[in-house]
């Protein structure tokens, strides 16, 4: 008995299990990649008022603080580098006017840890007691 070859050059190409690596593929990268740009965390802040100026309890003022540690060491505070004694000042007269203040520290991905230690033991010092620490991975 003699068997038929098949002609090779019309044989259908199966798109079913490249459809199939293509879905797997796109869940993979969706669930891998990182969406948070630091851009998009809106701040309420009046025009006159410094960074530095106490917040009052009025509508728009924000009872969250973000601090941003800068890879060199600055504290940044809504952009604007803060010394660490003008810092914990800071937080002290917003905790006497706000005292579920909350505060955000945003650590740069080459961040010293001695830093961060030292920006966690400034804003403990001034009375913080609600904290908390993101850590946000570095684009590429």
């Amino acid at each position: 008995m003699k068997l038929r070859q098949a002609n090779s050059d019309n044989a259908p190409i199966p798109l079913v299990p490249m459809i199939d690596v293509l879905m797997i593929m796109l869940v993979f990268f969706m669930v891998t990649s990182t969406y948070l740009n630091l851009r998009m965390i809106p701040f309420t802040q009046s025009e006159a008022a410094s960074p530095l100026a106490p917040a009052t309890a009025q509508a728009g003022t924000s009872d969250t603080v973000l601090l941003r540690l800068d890879s060199d060491g600055t504290v940044r505070l809504h952009g604007a580098p803060v010394a660490r004694g003008e810092l914990v000042e800071m937080l002290r007269q917003r905790l006497a006017t706000m005292p579920d203040l909350n505060v955000v520290l945003l650590p740069s991905g080459h961040a010293r840890t001695q830093e961060l230690v030292s920006l966690l033991d400034a804003t403990t010092s001034a009375g913080v007691t609600r904290m908390r620490l993101v850590r946000l991975e570095p684009v590429r």
